[in-house]
């Protein structure tokens, strides 16, 4: 089981028999009544976005998820493919599936395939990916001020704010969880 108080992104939980993803939530408190939580949950059959609001303290089931491990291997026609490691079977899921994980796809990438009563539903992505720089703008001698940074786009499409030093072609280290930038990759 799992609380409302327990609610972080990414948490999955069962709902209206469905697997559901936390995208969002927010905890309040208005006036003379109890506290509330906002929600902001994906479907993860679907991929549709359901907006809902659920007392402090309510409990869910967690949904009986299977993992396996799994090699992305290409996009085609909307589908990305992904094949097993054991028996080789290849996977297709679709960008609405995928939701918040294809910004860190790349070929032969190993992912956590997860299924619901035999279906695919999603991936779970390491907790850090390392990318490459595909775009940014070009440092200048003196760009040292301190906390200062700029956008860089990742290898995936994914844009991530880095220090000015960071140049195109640097591999860099970023967690999925905040699309935060960690560290350059020697």
């Amino acid at each position: 089981m799992i609380s409302t108080a327990d609610f972080r992104k990414g948490a999955k939980v069962e709902y209206k028999g469905e697997p559901f993803e936390i995208v969002d939530f927010q905890h309040s408190k208005v006036g003379r009544g109890g506290a509330v939580v906002r929600t902001k949950l994906r479907n993860m059959r679907t991929g549709a976005i359901l907006d809902d609001t659920f007392r402090s303290g309510e409990k869910f089931d967690q949904p009986a998820l299977e993992q396996r491990q799994m090699q992305y291997l290409y996009e085609q026609d909307g589908l990305h493919y992904f094949m097993d490691m054991e028996s080789y079977e290849q996977t297709p899921l679709t960008r609405d599936q995928l939701g918040d994980a294809i910004k860190y796809l790349k070929d032969n990438m190993i992912v956590q395939l997860l299924t619901y009563k035999g279906d695919p539903m999603t991936v779970e992505v390491p907790m850090f990916v390392e990318l490459t720089v595909s775009e940014t703008e070009p440092s200048f001698r003196g760009d040292t001020a301190s906390g200062s940074t700029k956008p860089a786009k990742m290898e995936t499409g994914l844009v991530v704010r880095v220090p000015f030093h960071i140049q195109i072609g640097d591999v860099l280290k970023i967690d999925t969880r905040t699309d935060d930038y960690i560290e350059k990759v020697k």
